[in-house]
This record gives structure tokens, C-alpha cells and sequence, in this order.
């Protein structure tokens, strides 16, 4: 039986803790389990200095030195303020090589905390294992940048964050490379130039256990929205997704190494641009496992039909 108001038994997730050279804060321990730091650069008095970062008025100016920032530790969560915008001018010009931390973006549409790439090798880049990003802006700021967002090790999960094209087209927007095993990609957007120049939304490079879920996908993708490339991943999951292809190659997923495996599917919806013989290759791969509802629609004022790869048999 609980014990009366107030008493010992009476438990709560709330705790109330002052980071040193911080304010006093009430937090819960599933969302800040460690210590809690803030990144503006639209703050006044925002600095990339020993003694800030500690509370929203304030907070260090940028994502990159918070994490180079020798008080941050393991598990660790930063809060990115509305307005926030960051350059990304070179090979990772934000690099987030601490392990366990949870980045959160706070604000919504173009107030988001955006990370801009002024460069074609500019990027932002997870660099140590196990984290997790959410709701954060990229643009692709110059014309031909290969990878705004690159994921370079495992456990990571990249959630309700945005992609565009704001100059020209990208050619790749998200690199998930060689060993960025069971990295999660869930509620993401990826809207990119009608017109050509994208090879992929999303390439991924020998990252296994891959999930790919809830995210709209549009671009002109010239090798295919989803591109499995050089080495072959395996056990990856897409689904609940939208691919809009404006390219004639008419490709949504793709295993252009050959020899990736996974399940495609249930609930994807695939666009093509061409009115052609071209629905059974909408996914491309042969050691994929389809699972309906797949659903592929090549032309405007036709309903879209379920892909017609070969059923499985008993």
C-alpha cells in the first residue's frame, strides 16, 4: 500500500540536481540521465567559451564546440535552441566523436536549429557510437555536396530531422558508411531539387541491421532514393516510407553492390516519373524480401498498384 502524501514511498521521475556552474533544474531521468547543456548561437550573450553552455541565455554558440567541450561526457544530452544556425564549410565541421550523447533541436519549421553546408565535402558528422539526433534543419548550402549528414559508426538513431536542397542538388544526402550497424533513420524528410544532379537521398555503405521508417523521401535520383552501395548490408528494414522519383531511371531502393539483403516493405508508396514497363524494378535487388502493401504509381490520373515481384509459393 502507498504511503501517505509526501512520504519516503511516494516516488516520482523527476529530479531536481544544479549541473556544476549551472542553474538549479527539475528534469527527467529518461530524457537528461546525465548532464544537460545548450547550444544558441541566436543568444545574446551565446558563447564558445569555458563557463557557458550551461543554461539557455547562456549557451555555447556551437554544436561543434559543445562536443569538443571537455566537461561533456558519456550520456550527456544538449539542447539546441530555436534559431540556431551552424556552417558546415568543411569535412566534419561539426564532429560528434563523444559516445551516448542525445541531441535535441527545439523549435519547429525554419526555426529548427539548421546546419548549412558552404562547402561539397562540408558535413556533420557521428563520428562515435550509440546516440541519438532529433529534430535539427540540414541544408545543402553549395551545389554537389556529398553527404550533409554522415554516419561513420553504429548504434546511432537520426529522428524527425529535415533535408533540402536550398542551392542546386546535392548529390547524396545522408551517408550511412561501412559499420554504422543497426542505425536508425525514423520520421525524417528528404526533399530535394526536381531537377537533376541527386544520385540518393540515403546511401548506405556496409551498415547492417538498418532500419528505415516513416520518412518522405522526394529528388531526382539519378541511381535511386535509397542507394545500397560499394558493400553490402545486410538484414535492413524500410518501411512505412514514400519515394518520389523525378529521374527517368525510375528507381526507388536500390542494391547496386549486389548481394544486400532485407525486407522492403509493408506500407511503402512509390512515385516514378516515367509511364513505362517500369514497376517490378521500382525496387531493384535481388537478395531482397518484398512484404506488401508495396505500392507503385508511374503516372498522374492512374491509382497506384501493389509491385508485381513473383509471389512466394507454399
Amino acid at each position: 500500500m502507498a504511503g501517505p502524501r509526501g512520504s519516503a514511498t511516494q516516488k516520482t521521475a523527476l529530479f531536481s540536481r544544479q549541473q556544476p556552474g549551472g542553474a538549479w533544474a527539475f528534469v527527467h531521468t529518461q530524457d537528461a540521465p546525465v548532464n544537460v547543456w545548450f547550444v544558441g548561437s541566436a543568444e545574446t550573450y551565446a558563447s564558445d567559451a569555458s563557463g557557458y553552455g550551461y543554461t539557455p541565455d547562456r549557451p555555447f554558440a556551437t554544436l561543434d564546440y559543445a562536443v569538443s567541450n571537455s566537461d561533456i561526457d558519456d550520456g550527456d544530452t544538449i539542447y539546441i535552441l530555436p534559431m540556431h544556425e551552424e556552417d558546415l564549410d568543411a569535412d566534419s565541421a561539426v564532429d560528434v566523436d563523444v559516445s551516448n550523447l542525445h541531441i535535441i533541436g527545439l523549435g519547429w519549421g525554419g526555426n529548427r536549429p539548421t546546419f548549412t553546408a558552404s562547402a561539397i565535402a562540408g558535413d556533420f558528422k557521428l563520428a562515435a557510437s550509440c546516440g541519438i539526433i532529433e529534430n535539427l534543419l540540414f541544408l545543402s548550402g553549395v551545389d554537389a555536396t556529398t553527404g550533409l549528414l554522415e554516419v561513420s559508426s553504429a548504434d546511432w538513431t537520426i529522428r524527425n530531422c529535415e533535408f533540402r536542397d536550398s542551392v542546386l542538388q546535392a548529390t547524396d544526402m545522408l551517408m550511412i558508411t561501412d559499420g554504422s550497424d543497426r542505425c536508425k533513420v525514423i520520421d525524417c524528410t528528404f526533399t530535394m531539387a526536381a531537377a537533376a544532379g541527386a544520385n540518393s537521398a540515403i546511401a548506405v555503405d556496409g551498415a547492417d541491421d538498418l532500419l528505415i521508417q516513416g520518412c518522405r523521401i522526394y529528388g531526382n535520383f539519378a541511381v535511386g532514393g535509397i542507394d545500397f552501395r560499394t558493400n553490402a548490408s545486410a538484414r535492413a528494414r524500410i518501411r512505412d516510407t514514400t519515394i518520389w522519383t523525378e529521374n527517368a531511371a525510375d528507381i526507388a531502393i536500390v542494391d547496386t553492390v549486389t548481394g544486400s539483403t532485407g525486407i522492403i516493405g509493408p506500407n511503402l508508396e512509390l512515385v516514378l516519373q516515367d509511364d513505362a514497363a517500369n514497376i517490378t524494378t521500382a525496387v531493384t535487388g535481388a537478395t531482397f524480401y518484398v512484404v506488401d502493401p508495396v505500392y507503385v504509381v508511374n503516372a498522374v490520373n492512374e491509382k497506384a498498384m501493389l509491385i508485381n515481384w513473383t509471389a512466394s509459393t507454399d
